[in-house]
């Protein structure tokens, strides 16, 4: 469609430049040099030409919730964030929130085409086979999205996937955790053996388990007594789940919660049971001063601005796109010094220029084991098929290749000292 209104304007252009030039009755005036040949259009018809083609220009985002989610929260201002950045119009900036994961998935990006949307972008893994079957439909535009798994092998070009090594900034919320444990165990609050996190989880999917896997080995790496035990809520944003699961553990005895699911219930739960907190996607001190300690996040303004910059320059963009701390792409809120354990900010940088220089890594397995054992070797479910087949070695260099091979997190083991709900 979008193809056939281009090709139409490019005729009209056509058209009225030729109209033009008859009008002028072939003279050779100042629209030609001394050769005859028409000269170059310069000067203020050819900037007004250039923001003509600028307003016609128009990204489009789907999401599965509204700003009262914090995972789409996250998103939403990333966006507005980009908008700013690059002078988008509010006229080219067009939000679909409360999106399913289903065929609305597919109608919102359709009308989005039709709107004139030259890049859409969808935030929710369930959004993926409708984000692709769009992008087989309409080859001419460019289509994104997050936390998906088939695009390195779909070979779609104008279907893209991307996520970020949050894991590294997981790891480093877990290391305030730690901290917070040790201050606790040191006032003596709680004994070395009631070191418990609680972890309220949405499923039981390799994003979620990289996320309280690496958060658990930061935490451990500081306190070495820590043990976790895990909730899922099966959905991602239930905030009476979410609470009634972060109550449970709290009654668990459980010290410290955080969380891999989009609604305040945990922080909330936490504030009003006095239990340290650490959230996601971005801070909740104001609903939880006293107990707020500090999130890991995404940050997608970088990568909104390279695939909107992409789109207006004709360059491309990665198929599967992996965002770091190089990139700015992973982050830690302020920390909420109030609740943080003295030193924690000192402790987080040493560990950060660590995770930036690769002396340390996150899924070292010298530092987990799985039944006891040591891990030497692990077939990943990268290339994602129907059946779920492990297909790619993993393991080696000593540890544990997270987001290297795809975007999306394939780290799917419960490692020893995680308990999860028995299946």
């Amino acid at each position: 469609m979008k193809k056939h209104l281009k090709l139409i304007s490019i005729v009209l252009a056509l058209v009225m430049v030729i109209v033009a030039f008859a009008a002028c009755g072939g003279s050779k005036g100042g629209s030609e040099d001394a050769s005859g040949k028409a000269a170059d259009v310069t000067g203020a018809n050819a900037e007004a030409g250039s923001e003509a083609a600028d307003a016609d220009f128009k990204v489009g985002f789907i999401f599965l919730h509204d700003e009262n989610s914090t995972y789409d929260k996250n998103f939403i201002d990333a966006a507005k964030a980009a908008q700013a950045a690059l002078g988008l119009t509010n006229d080219q900036v067009m939000l679909k929130t409360n999106i399913p994961e289903g065929n609305e998935c597919y109608e919102a990006a359709a009308e989005l085409v039709d709107a004139g949307c030259d890049v859409i972008f969808a935030d929710s893994f369930g959004h993926e086979s409708f984000m692709l079957q769009a992008a087989k439909e309409f080859t001419d535009v460019q289509f994104y999205h997050a936390t998906g798994t088939n695009a390195h092998t779909a070979n779609q070009p104008n279907f893209h996937n991307a996520f970020a090594s949050i894991y590294e900034g997981r790891y480093l919320a877990g290391v305030a955790a730690g901290m917070k444990l040790n201050e606790m165990i040191d006032a003596g609050k709680i004994t070395a053996e009631q070191a418990k996190i609680g972890y309220v989880g949405a499923f039981p999917y390799a994003e979620v388990i990289s996320g309280y896997t690496s958060f658990f080995l930061g935490a451990r790496s500081i306190c070495a007594s820590a043990t976790m035990e895990v909730k899922y809520t099966n959905s991602w944003y239930d905030e009476a789940l979410e609470k009634e699961a972060a109550k449970a553990l709290i009654q668990g005895g459980c010290a410290l919660i955080s969380q891999h699911a989009d609604s305040m219930g945990a922080p909330t739960a936490c504030e009003e049971a006095g239990v340290p907190n650490v959230s996601y996607n971005g801070s909740t001190k104001a609903a939880g001063p006293n107990t707020y300690i500090i999130s890991s996040k995404i940050n997608w303004q970088p990568y909104f601005e390279l695939i909107i910059n992409a789109a207006k320059n004709g360059t491309t963009v990665d198929a599967d796109w992996t965002g770091t701390f190089a990139t700015g792409s992973v982050e830690l809120t302020e920390l909420n010094e109030t609740v943080a354990a003295a030193g924690t900010q000192a402790k987080l940088d040493e560990v950060k220029a660590q995770l930036e220089a690769g002396t340390l890594h996150v899924f070292d397995t010298a530092t987990f084991t799985v039944n006891g054992a040591k891990l030497d070797s692990y077939m990943a479910d990268v290339d994602s098929d129907a059946n779920f087949e492990k297909d790619t070695e993993v393991i080696y260099d000593g540890y544990f290749h997270e987001s290297e091979k795809r975007s999306a997190p394939y780290f799917d083991i419960i490692i020893d000292g995680i308990t999860v709900p028995q299946s």
